[in-house]
């Protein structure tokens, strides 16, 4: 086969969430098992670092796997969804993995698909997890894709585990309270591997410490870091995150891991550029000032147009798209009312349709115009903003990702 081929088969026939939802959700890790066996057991070569939580792993992936690299250690790093390249889910010291190898790996498995019928999901982390131990890493930084529990990734046995925050995501599967997703969360928990909380949330806790308690698992929460490096100017969506990657960076450095201060401070700072992360409070046009942002739920989105209205200086011109399964009332309560509003959508089947977007969006007072993808809508933009307005893309990774030259 080739690359294009290749790609074409992973993403056409088989169930991949980003593209069908729900339906693709395995609830069992018997394939990734089942799998992994017949590529003998590649996870078991490396060690790792394993992150859930509903915001900030992403960004919490890419900080911890930068202050790796800085601190001299060959780093892998296998994150979803990806925005432009199916490669950008698996990379080594930012370096996305070689199109050759996902060749030989989908060619290498293709007499085993019937017999076990994996997911997209199954087979890319599977083909990570090959791909890390062929390459062999020092550590590899794992994010999870939906849960944690039964996520696929959840077959690991890490360095420390790194739950970022717990918000009402994916309901449909996780469960419709914080407390059940947080049950989820707190599945990727092991016996006796330190596991980081991130994020400090008073009705939620409990969970995380009654299953440390349970797994023998010391448990460090947020809150207990040294201010010595308060100093550290970084953008809303790593400040953030910052106290989970930095706990997380000390926690490996009592494992035995080689990890300074400054290499810590110097990861956070320089983290796009060492592990190419796209999609977050992304600059993308000067004049006017046109921002692209791949948050996609209530937590997110607040924090995020909380970022934006801080540093408005004319108009918020707001291109949003969203997908079908969402609760989109409250995430209309979150848009500035001042914005002027451009309801968009992408290509993939999830997405919600513009015109039904405008018209649920219409019921809560909110005016807009339509466009039938994220390109139309940021000339439209562009031909009415004024230099010291500012655009905003975001709503969903799949509308950020049609963005052309992101």
């Amino acid at each position: 086969m080739t690359y294009k081929e290749t790609l074409e088969f992973l993403y056409q026939k088989l169930p991949m969430y980003q593209r069908v939802g729900k339906v693709a959700y395995k609830k069992d890790l018997s394939n990734t098992i089942e799998l992994l066996k017949l590529l003998d057991n590649p996870h078991q070569t490396f060690k790792s670092v394993h992150i859930a939580g509903t915001n900030g792993k992403g960004t919490s992936a890419h900080g911890i796997a930068a202050i790796l690299q800085l601190a001299g250690y060959k780093t892998g790093l296998y994150t979803s969804p990806h925005l432009k390249n199916f490669t950008e889910r698996i990379k080594i010291n930012g370096k996305e993995i070689d199109r050759k190898f996902v060749i030989r790996f989908v060619e290498g498995i293709s007499s085993y698909l019937d017999e076990i019928q994996p997911s997209f999901f199954e087979i890319t982390v599977a083909m990570a997890f090959k791909y890390f131990s062929h390459e062999a890493v020092d550590i590899a930084v794992i994010e999870t894709g939906l849960g944690g529990r039964l996520d696929s990734t959840n077959v690991i046995t890490p360095e420390v585990c790194l739950i970022t925050n717990i918000g009402l995501d994916h309901t449909d599967m996780l469960g419709d309270t914080l407390e059940k997703i947080a049950q989820e969360k707190a599945g990727i928990i092991k016996p006796e591997i330190p596991v980081v909380l991130g994020t400090y949330q008073k009705d939620i806790v409990h969970v995380f410490e009654k299953k440390a308690k349970a797994m023998g698992a010391q448990l460090v929460i947020s809150g207990t870091t040294r201010r010595d490096d308060e100093s550290v100017e970084i953008p809303y969506y790593k400040a953030k995150n910052q106290e989970g990657i930095i706990l997380t960076a000390r926690e490996l450095s009592e494992k035995g891991f080689e990890i300074t201060e400054k290499q810590i401070v110097s990861g956070l700072e320089q983290m796009e550029s060492l592990t190419n992360f796209k999609g977050r409070f992304q600059l993308i046009r000067d004049s006017p000032k046109t921002i692209a942002d791949v948050s996609h739920n209530e937590e997110g989105l607040k924090i995020l147009f909380n970022q934006v209205m801080s540093q408005l200086e004319g108009d918020l011109y707001l291109i949003f798209g969203t997908v079908k399964d969402k609760n989109l009332n409250p995430l209309f309560q979150l848009i500035p009312r001042q914005s002027k509003l451009l309801w968009t959508q992408s290509s993939v089947p999830r997405s919600l349709q513009a015109e039904e977007l405008h018209s649920q969006a219409e019921k809560t007072g909110l005016q807009g115009r339509i466009y039938p993808d994220v390109n139309a809508a940021l000339k439209s933009a562009y031909d009415r903003a004024k230099e010291n307005d500012l655009i905003l893309v975001t709503g969903s990774t799949f509308v950020v990702a049609e963005i052309a030259n992101l």
